[in-house]
């Protein structure tokens, strides 16, 4: 439970070019990657201004 399997993401993708149409595909994933890189940026930021904190305190 909770494995996306072959056929899921295929039908996921399908799903999504019926929806969307094959034009705006690339640009959703890029939105979609932009997302995530920033997201992971700022869990990175947050997480070594938590540990200078925790360095200043001791």
């Amino acid at each position: 439970m909770g494995n996306i399997g072959m056929t899921e993401l295929l039908l996921i993708l399908l799903i999504a070019l019926l929806l969307f149409g094959a034009k705006r595909i690339p640009e959703l994933a890029r939105g979609l990657g932009r997302g995530i890189r920033e997201f992971k940026d700022a869990m990175k930021s947050e997480a070594s201004e938590n540990q200078e904190d925790s360095q200043k305190k001791n």
